[in-house]
């Protein structure tokens, strides 16, 4: 048994982040879902912007929408961003209808794929609010999570969305207290939708991402903490997960036959070379959660990725481990909204390069 069906096995949801239409015409996801369990798969602006800019794949498609990518609801007809979206739904409708039978066999709670909000809109609630809820409805899929980042100005955005009934991946969260407030913003949705008399049934997870702890703190620790922070920021966001599940609050929400939001593990991917290229998946192993991993992680833990414990719901050593780290100077509520920011000047960043890549590539197919 393959280390990807074993851990899929033991209750988690493997996904792939990243998303091509070669992967797609060539049958490569398909190869993913068949040979090594996935079940689910999560974009981004970097990952189209590569897909696009990378080949010729994508420039039929491009000559044929550029006229006609209109939004007749708002501002930026035929723009480079109406653009992309008609390009990144294309692709997504195709990975959804591959995950539909996942997406039918669990009842809904797994075989999602996922799309972006501009990150732009990160502070404008109600513009978010308006993108999610048309990307939804054009994307035509039940299984197609909205992105929507959990700054404190998302979660307006992700409250509301959860009560319009917009499945949503709440993307940009980077520890316990940044993923509380995000569950929390889910279960106000859900909430008002019950106090409405509305199905309590509307499916979410919330993205926290890892390895980016290890990389801020590389040059600043001593090297017997190397590569533990991510890991122990971890356990303690697991650990609040499994208590908020526990809680008389969800308790009563799940009384009414609400669904968890779940939690998913992001930026998996190992950044230090010297370190094990399955670092990150075999310290998440844990059921009732979702890791969404590069394709090079998922090969490699396909082909020697080694199961030990699962997480602790409890958190096992993480706060030992994160009272080493304050003690070696590292203020981690400070670092948490230091690398949320970044993140989001990141996504900023890489939209922008991403609708340059569309007009440059719009400019070639034109001629």
């Amino acid at each position: 048994m393959k280390p990807t069906q074993k851990l899929h096995e033991l209750g988690q949801s493997l996904w792939v982040d990243n998303i091509t239409r070669p992967m797609l015409r060539e049958g490569t996801l398909k190869g993913y879902i068949d040979e090594f369990s996935v079940t689910g798969l999560t974009s981004n602006p970097t990952i189209f912007d590569k897909a696009i800019g990378a080949g010729e794949a994508y420039d039929e498609q491009i000559a044929t929408v550029s006229g006609s990518a209109e939004d007749p609801d708002g501002p930026g007809a035929n723009s480079n961003e109406n653009v992309f979206f008609e390009l990144a739904l294309a692709d997504l409708r195709e990975a959804a209808d591959l995950f539909a039978d996942v997406h039918s066999r669990t009842a809904g709670v797994d075989g999602f794929c996922s799309l972006e909000v501009s990150p732009l809109l990160a502070d404008d609630a109600k513009a978010t609010i308006d993108q999610a809820a048309k990307l939804h409805a054009k994307g035509a899929r039940e299984n197609l999570y909205v992105k929507i980042p959990g700054t404190v100005a998302g979660r307006e955005a992700i409250e509301e969305s959860i009560f319009a009934g917009i499945p949503i991946n709440v993307t940009l969260l980077f520890d316990d207290q940044q993923y509380l407030g995000s569950a929390d913003a889910y279960m106000k949705g859900i909430e008002r939708r019950i106090a409405a008399g509305l199905d309590p049934v509307v499916h979410s997870v919330a993205s926290i991402f890892m390895s980016r702890w290890d990389v801020a703190v590389a040059d600043e620790v001593p090297a017997e903490l190397k590569n533990r922070l991510g890991i122990a920021i971890g356990g303690r966001a697991y650990r609040a997960y499994r208590e908020l599940l526990d809680s008389d609050r969800w308790m009563r929400l799940a009384n009414a036959g609400a669904r968890p939001q779940r939690l998913l593990w992001a930026s998996t991917g190992t950044k230090d070379p010297d370190a094990s290229d399955t670092l990150y998946i075999e310290a998440f192993a844990s059921p009732f959660t979702v890791n969404t991993m590069p394709d090079k992680t998922l090969e490699a833990f396909a082909d020697h990725g080694q199961i030990g414990d699962l997480m602790d719901p409890g958190g096992g050593d993480s706060e030992g481990v994160l009272k080493q780290f304050e003690g070696a100077g590292i203020d981690l509520a400070a670092l948490a909204r230091r690398l949320q920011d970044e993140g989001k000047e990141s996504f900023d960043k890489s939209w922008e390069e991403l609708l340059q890549t569309i007009a440059d590539k719009r400019e070639v197919t034109a001629g």
